[in-house]
């Protein structure tokens, strides 16, 4: 599960087996719709998963925080497995 920072300044949340691959995907505007007006700049949170499943469920949760709370966890630096 991960976190991209748009150049508009939304996060955009993901999963992906390599999200730093993922990421340069986003980069180049292809994948997610949501880089077509404003382009991916930083991958600013990835977390592991132990299953699709996990990752799946992990990303609906932080896909419902709002924004101020998807800001705190970009700016953390301990990021969590999932549960």
């Amino acid at each position: 599960m991960y976190l991209v920072r748009a150049a508009s300044g939304a996060l955009y949340c993901g999963i992906s087996d390599d999200p730093v691959r993922r990421f340069a995907t986003h980069q180049r505007g292809k994948g997610a719709r949501f880089f077509y007006s404003s382009p991916a700049v930083a991958l600013v949170y990835v977390e592991a998963c132990r299953t699709r499943s996990d990752a799946l469920r992990q990303e609906r949760l932080i896909k419902k925080l709002k924004k101020s709370a998807k800001e705190m966890l970009a700016a953390s630096t301990d990021v969590p497995a999932c549960r």
